[in-house]
């Protein structure tokens, strides 16, 4: 058992986001996550890393979004705070990428791999063990869902993929560990850079921290929902 201490929301992929009490979830994940991406001119996702569909954006990580309403509002590292419409010439300006535009999600998924990313209290707890001196909390892994496990040392999350897992009356079906990137040792929303958190992560469990998980049954998830574990089901796409 365990209670939903945290709820964050990324308008913008890669971009910090902004701490909810509640949000609806549909089967796309929490009601707008994601919703919004720095898009080059090849059509390449702005992220932490290079692949098939995203292109690495050194930088992006410095910008953080939130919503006015259904608009991202996106705050420069610089400090300025502009609506996510018509600032085309200033993402270009600000990370030296000519031709980059944010762009709304059409046919290729901001998604990394699955809509929900959770975390736990206690495998951050078993993190910091292996990680001394490393400022850590939930940021770092711009999880959607911190749960609140407990203080005791151990990666409980990881004991769920396959099973589907309830956290309120939202009921999701964990898939697998979530791959960790560059991006968890960079400074961002407050916190300082961590530049040996990812080797760290490699070394001790296999570059994965965290799990993914698809909405079986939406809803609104509060902050103070309780959670529960049910049994193990095959995965439908």
């Amino acid at each position: 058992m365990g209670v939903v201490a945290a709820l964050w929301r990324y308008p913008v992929k890669s971009m910090a986001g902004e701490r909810l009490a509640e949000v609806t979830v549909g089967e796309r994940g929490l009601e707008g996550d994601r919703l919004y991406a720095v898009r080059d001119a090849s059509g390449k996702l702005g992220s932490g890393k290079n692949s098939a569909r995203f292109r690495r954006m050194p930088g992006l990580h410095a910008f953080a979004a939130r919503y006015d309403g259904d608009v991202p509002v996106v705050t420069f590292p610089d400090g300025r705070v502009l609506p996510g419409t018509g600032i085309t010439t200033e993402l270009a300006g600000a990370l030296s990428i000519p031709g980059v535009e944010l762009a709304k999600e059409g046919e290729i998924p901001h998604h990394d791999e699955a809509p929900v990313h959770l975390v736990t209290t206690s495998s951050l707890a078993w993190l910091a063990e292996r990680a001394p001196g490393v400022v850590l909390d939930e940021r770092r892994f711009r999880a959607n869902v911190l749960l609140d496990t407990g203080s005791s040392p151990e990666r409980a999350e990881e004991s769920w993929v396959g099973a589907r897992v309830r956290l309120g009356e939202v009921e999701l079906e964990v898939l697998r560990k979530a791959v960790r990137c560059v991006m968890v040792g960079l400074p961002c929303d407050g916190l300082p850079a961590a530049p040996g958190l990812l080797k760290t992560i490699s070394e001790v469990n296999e570059v994965s921290f965290g799990v993914q998980a698809r909405v079986v049954r939406g809803g609104v998830l509060r902050v103070g929902d309780v959670h529960g574990v049910g049994c193990s089901a095959p995965h439908t796409p």
